[in-house]
Protein backbone atom coordinates (compact mmCIF):
# COMPACT_ATOMS: atom_id res chain seq x y z
CA UNK A 1 0.00 0.00 0.00
CA UNK A 2 1.43 3.22 -0.83
CA UNK A 3 1.04 6.01 1.72
CA UNK A 4 1.06 9.88 -0.22
CA UNK A 5 1.79 12.65 2.67
CA UNK A 6 1.87 16.35 1.94
CA UNK A 7 5.03 17.86 3.53
CA UNK A 8 3.62 21.56 3.04
CA UNK A 9 0.00 19.88 5.27
CA UNK A 10 2.99 19.23 8.18
CA UNK A 11 4.52 22.06 8.29
CA UNK A 12 1.63 24.30 7.92
CA UNK A 13 0.58 21.85 11.36
CA UNK A 14 3.96 22.50 12.97
CA UNK A 15 3.89 26.12 12.52
CA UNK A 16 0.00 26.20 13.76
CA UNK A 17 0.88 24.55 16.69
CA UNK A 18 3.79 27.39 17.84
CA UNK A 19 2.11 30.13 16.79
CA UNK A 20 -1.57 29.36 17.13
CA UNK A 21 -4.62 29.77 14.47
CA UNK A 22 -7.31 32.42 14.72
CA UNK A 23 -10.10 29.99 16.43
CA UNK A 24 -7.23 28.42 18.65
CA UNK A 25 -4.78 31.30 20.07
CA UNK A 26 -1.32 30.13 21.32
CA UNK A 27 0.04 31.03 24.36
CA UNK A 28 1.36 34.04 25.19
CA UNK A 29 5.00 34.54 24.99
CA UNK A 30 6.37 35.36 28.39
CA UNK A 31 9.97 36.47 30.07
CA UNK A 32 11.51 36.42 33.31
CA UNK A 33 14.67 38.25 35.26
CA UNK A 34 15.46 38.65 38.84
CA UNK A 35 16.70 42.18 39.83
CA UNK A 36 17.86 42.55 43.25
CA UNK A 37 14.86 41.82 45.61
CA UNK A 38 12.06 40.93 42.94
CA UNK A 39 11.33 38.72 39.84
CA UNK A 40 9.74 40.71 36.80
CA UNK A 41 8.00 38.91 34.42
CA UNK A 42 6.64 39.72 31.17
CA UNK A 43 3.60 38.81 28.97
CA UNK A 44 2.87 39.87 25.29
CA UNK A 45 -0.49 40.73 24.99
CA UNK A 46 -0.84 43.19 22.01
CA UNK A 47 -4.04 44.80 21.06
CA UNK A 48 -5.56 43.35 24.33
CA UNK A 49 -8.03 45.48 26.42
CA UNK A 50 -6.83 45.79 29.72
CA UNK A 51 -10.38 45.17 30.96
CA UNK A 52 -9.89 41.41 29.17
CA UNK A 53 -6.95 40.60 31.46
CA UNK A 54 -7.22 38.27 34.63
CA UNK A 55 -4.70 37.02 37.11
CA UNK A 56 -5.34 34.81 39.86
CA UNK A 57 -2.37 33.24 42.26
CA UNK A 58 -3.92 30.14 43.96
CA UNK A 59 -1.49 27.55 45.82
CA UNK A 60 1.59 29.22 43.79
CA UNK A 61 0.41 28.83 40.32
CA UNK A 62 -0.25 32.37 38.84
CA UNK A 63 -2.53 31.96 35.78
CA UNK A 64 -3.13 34.51 33.98
CA UNK A 65 -6.29 34.72 30.58
CA UNK A 66 -6.73 37.95 28.18
CA UNK A 67 -8.90 38.11 25.61
CA UNK A 68 -8.24 39.59 22.06
CA UNK A 69 -11.85 40.39 20.24
CA UNK A 70 -12.02 42.15 16.31
CA UNK A 71 -13.35 44.68 15.62
CA UNK A 72 -16.04 44.89 13.56
CA UNK A 73 -17.37 47.52 11.70
CA UNK A 74 -20.78 47.73 9.47
CA UNK A 75 -20.36 47.39 5.78
CA UNK A 76 -16.45 46.71 6.17
CA UNK A 77 -15.05 43.19 4.58
CA UNK A 78 -12.29 41.65 5.95
CA UNK A 79 -9.85 40.68 3.32
CA UNK A 80 -7.03 39.54 5.07
CA UNK A 81 -7.34 37.84 8.98
CA UNK A 82 -4.25 36.29 10.51
CA UNK A 83 -3.93 37.99 13.51
CA UNK A 84 -5.07 35.21 16.48
CA UNK A 85 -7.83 36.00 18.44
CA UNK A 86 -9.84 34.59 21.08
CA UNK A 87 -8.71 33.80 24.86
CA UNK A 88 -5.27 33.31 25.93
CA UNK A 89 -3.81 31.89 28.85
CA UNK A 90 -0.55 31.14 30.38
CA UNK A 91 0.35 29.17 33.89
CA UNK A 92 3.73 29.64 35.79
CA UNK A 93 4.55 27.90 38.71
CA UNK A 94 6.10 29.78 41.48
CA UNK A 95 8.52 29.21 44.49
CA UNK A 96 7.35 29.27 47.72
CA UNK A 97 10.36 32.11 48.23
CA UNK A 98 7.73 34.29 46.27
CA UNK A 99 5.69 36.86 48.10
CA UNK A 100 2.30 36.38 45.97
CA UNK A 101 0.76 38.71 48.91
CA UNK A 102 2.74 41.77 47.19
CA UNK A 103 2.70 41.23 43.84
CA UNK A 104 2.33 43.96 41.53
CA UNK A 105 0.89 43.95 37.72
CA UNK A 106 0.70 46.62 35.01
CA UNK A 107 -0.04 46.97 31.55
CA UNK A 108 1.95 49.54 28.90
CA UNK A 109 2.20 48.94 25.18
CA UNK A 110 0.77 45.45 24.76
CA UNK A 111 3.00 44.21 27.64
CA UNK A 112 1.59 42.56 30.78
CA UNK A 113 4.03 43.24 33.57
CA UNK A 114 4.30 41.75 36.89
CA UNK A 115 6.98 42.37 39.68
CA UNK A 116 6.61 39.64 42.58
CA UNK A 117 8.49 40.31 45.60
CA UNK A 118 11.00 37.69 47.05
CA UNK A 119 9.56 37.03 50.55
CA UNK A 120 11.14 38.33 53.92
CA UNK A 121 11.75 34.56 55.07
CA UNK A 122 13.34 33.75 51.84
CA UNK A 123 16.40 36.66 52.46
CA UNK A 124 19.33 36.08 54.12
CA UNK A 125 19.41 37.10 58.11
CA UNK A 126 21.96 37.29 60.70
CA UNK A 127 21.41 34.42 63.48
CA UNK A 128 22.91 35.10 67.00
CA UNK A 129 25.02 32.30 68.37
CA UNK A 130 25.29 31.87 72.05
CA UNK A 131 28.65 30.51 73.44
CA UNK A 132 29.14 28.85 76.87
CA UNK A 133 30.30 32.16 78.53
CA UNK A 134 27.25 33.70 77.22
CA UNK A 135 28.71 36.16 74.98
CA UNK A 136 26.98 36.08 71.49
CA UNK A 137 28.34 36.55 67.62
CA UNK A 138 27.11 36.77 64.66
CA UNK A 139 26.91 34.36 61.40
CA UNK A 140 25.44 35.37 58.83
CA UNK A 141 23.25 32.50 57.07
Amino acid sequence: MLMRTEPFRDIDRMFEQLVGTTTRPAVMHVDAERDGDAFYVYFDLPGVDPDSIDLTVERNVLSVKAQRKRQSRDGVESVISERPMGVFSRQLFLGDTLDTDKLEASYDNGVLTLRIPVSDKAKPRKIAVGSGDNGRKQIKS
